[in-house]
């Protein structure tokens, strides 16, 4: 299907005017003096997450304009193509369904007549692969000869499952430890393989190629110093998450589960490579997530776009990027289970979006992908706030709550919570100070997003919100958000370099390269 930028839309010039007539001077505490129904006006509840927008730089007149945008840019059409299982990751001639993998077993008794009606196939193949797959995964739960599982992967098949273990703590298997290894710097692998036995120690190798470089050096030293340590029955021990089945084989792994070129690396945590999530929390769990993933899908793929807490957020993100000309915005998550959320987070918007060519590879006129970085916020606190209130750069900043923990410590919850609301209150109204270093200049924007409790559900849910949004952004830059074609470079270059160090020829390098090669090889 063919899109409409969102720069050859009426719509936006039309923002663009309102920004100069409305939104470079606008200020959130007269908005909220002049309105005591802000709160209501711009706040919204999805599944399992409620969204405070009202200290955003917007008002009725912006956002009524940024649904305009939406409609004219054919988000709707976008969105529904997608969910109709088209082509649209149009330079690998891919389909994007890992919204797919968390379609409801129930679903497929109707789905000839339902959303997936032209996917019976491959909803028949994802139900029959999740059930292998848990019934492995629970089998390694209840095997009380497994105390540890470690987890080799790099980008999507480390940063997913590292944050949801983390995140899903409090049902995690007392019984098992999780590691997780993604680097090519041996000292990462060789801090796990310190920790653990070769006889109560399960590897698995996650890389759909069976070829990632910084994976399977990292498989291979394993495999090595399993071998060496006495370590028996590769079989057991270690599991591979490929499509690459007969590279796995070779390997000496039997035991493989596959998945599908369109699900993307950086959306495959709801795939087999969700197995360390699956092992941890346990096959109930696991599709306790899929299904507040689905709950978040169906919102997405339903609910009218002035309802669509991912449009609406998207819509945001397009206003403080474009016309604002915000080039970050800080995730602040106040729960210490998800302090790998940003990373996260980093590699769904950096490298879905992070791109200069739309879609028919014609160069942008304007910015997109903006820096997504923070700190659990308490730590970040004292550390960063202080630039996000007097830095001379203003920075959106995106605050996720849980309203209900586990733990038996109420005190340090409440202190917690207290702390979020006055940061998210601080930023806008800012503080006088006629001498100036107290001075705090406030209208400063944030969002706040806010979960009853952190449960695999709502996990699936907030995940699945972020995925959309993306989507949505992508969709009115005009760029394909599922291809990755800017890490390439990188890699084919990275295989010169490595025979450059073994050999020491520095032909045809330039000055800096072949002076650092020269430095790194002297004895």
């Amino acid at each position: 299907m063919r899109r409409c930028r969102c720069d050859h839309t009426p719509a936006w010039g039309a923002l663009r005017a309102l920004y100069d007539t409305q939104g470079r001077d606008f200020d959130l505490r007269q908005a909220f003096s002049a309105d005591v129904r802000r709160f209501e006006c711009f706040s919204l509840q999805a599944p399992h997450v409620f969204a405070d927008l009202s200290k955003n730089l917007i008002n009725v007149a912006v956002q009524d304009q940024l649904l305009e945008l939406a409609h004219q840019c054919g988000v709707q059409a976008h969105r529904d193509a997608m969910f109709r299982g088209d082509v649209i990751n149009t330079t690998e001639q891919r389909r994007v369904m890992h919204f797919l993998l968390r379609y409801p077993a129930t679903g497929l008794a109707d789905a000839a007549q339902g959303a997936t009606k032209n996917l019976t196939k491959e909803l028949g193949q994802v139900h029959a692969t999740l059930s292998v797959m848990l019934t492995y995964a629970d089998m390694v739960r209840h095997d009380e000869g497994i105390t540890d599982i470690v987890n080799i992967g790099i980008g999507g098949s480390d940063l997913g499952p590292q944050m949801a273990v983390l995140a899903l703590d409090e049902f995690v298997a007392q019984n098992k430890r999780f590691h997780f290894v993604s680097s090519v710097d041996g000292h990462e692998l060789s801090q796990v393989l310190r920790q653990v036995q070769p006889e109560s120690t399960l590897f698995l190798i996650a890389s759909k190629s069976f070829t990632t470089l910084e994976t399977m050096t990292n498989a291979r030293s394993a495999k090595a110093w399993f071998e060496a340590k006495g370590g028996r029955d590769i079989a057991r021990h270690f599991c591979a998450l490929t499509s690459n089945v007969e590279a796995a084989r070779e390997f000496g792994i039997g035991t493989t589960f596959d998945f599908w070129d369109w699900v993307g690396g950086r959306y495959s945590m709801w795939s087999a490579i969700g197995l360390p999530i699956a092992i941890a929390i346990g096959p109930e769990r696991f599709r306790e997530m899929l299904a507040g993933a689905h709950a978040m899908d169906e919102h997405f793929r339903n609910e009218p776009l002035e309802r669509n807490l991912p449009v609406r957020l998207a819509l945001l993100d397009v206003w403080y990027r474009n016309f604002h000309g915000f080039g970050s915005r800080s995730v602040a998550p106040y729960h210490s289970g998800l302090r790998r959320m940003q990373a996260y987070l980093q590699q769904l918007e950096m490298e879905s979006n992070g791109k200069r060519v739309d879609e028919e590879g014609q160069a942008l006129p304007y910015a997109t992908s903006p820096v997504i970085w923070g700190e659990p916020a308490a730590n970040g606190q004292h550390a960063y706030f202080q630039m996000l209130h007097q830095g001379s750069d203003v920075i959106p900043v995106e605050f996720i709550a849980v309203k209900k923990v586990s733990h038996s410590l109420p005190e340090h919850h409440h202190k917690l919570l207290a702390n979020a609301l006055a940061q998210s209150r601080a930023l806008m109204l800012g503080q006088q100070d006629a001498g100036g270093h107290r001075h705090l200049p406030g209208n400063r924007p944030s969002t706040f997003l806010l979960l009853d409790e952190l449960t695999p559900a709502s996990l699936g849910a907030i995940i699945a919100l972020q995925e959309h949004r993306v989507f949505v952004t992508g969709s009115l830059w005009g760029i394909n958000s599922f291809d990755q074609w800017g890490v390439e470079l990188g890699k084919v270059l990275a295989k010169d370099m490595e025979q450059r160090l073994d050999s020491g020829n520095a032909d045809g390098l330039d000055a800096s390269s072949a002076g650092l090669l020269k430095k790194l090889r002297a004895k």
